[in-house]
């Protein structure tokens, strides 16, 4: 089987460069926080992409990105097609549920799943959402109100919860 080819572009944004994979149908397969390079990263195996390349699709989401950081819009409506496990299909679904403005901790999205004791499951999934942003894996937090990780920095999480005013309380400095 021959790889898929993607298409790819980066834009900047007040968190710095944004990278996006599109499918060849114009469905989002990744996002990063970075160059062309850190997305690459987050594709799945058998893609191959085509570098910095343009197409009008991405001014659609370009516009979408550009229109939250500008306080806008709140929520997405680009086509996305990231690719994973039936649980992590389950569990990104769960993050596109999580209103701007709002975060949950790993366990509430357990229960929300109907497993409490699959926080460490989730928080994996979490971990491996392609579409960073577009799929709001940043709205995950500890249970402690921690930050806890994100795949492009703690420093990136803060801003953006506290852009969308969800920086939970003991963190406001």
């Amino acid at each position: 089987m021959s790889p898929e080819s993607l298409h790819a572009t980066t834009f900047s944004t007040p968190c710095g460069p944004f990278s996006v994979a599109l499918d060849p149908n114009g469905a989002v397969v990744a996002t990063a926080f970075g160059d062309v390079d850190r997305l690459r990263s987050r594709l799945p195996e058998k893609c191959h992409l085509l570098g910095d390349t343009y197409s009008a699709t991405f001014d659609g989401i370009r516009s979408q990105v550009d229109a939250y950081f500008a306080g806008k819009r709140r929520a997405f409506s680009v086509r996305l097609a990231p690719r994973g496990t039936a649980f992590q299909q389950r569990v990104w679904a769960a993050l596109a549920e999580i209103p701007c403005g709002e975060t949950r901790s790993y366990g509430q999205l357990a229960a929300q799943l109907g497993d409490r004791g699959a926080s460490r499951a989730v928080g994996r999934a979490n971990a491996t959402n392609p579409v960073c942003l577009l799929i709001p894996c940043h709205r995950v937090i500890g249970a402690d109100g921690s930050l806890t990780g994100f795949a492009f920095g703690e420093d990136i999480k803060r801003r953006l919860l506290e852009h969308e005013g969800a920086l939970p309380a003991a963190l406001l400095a």
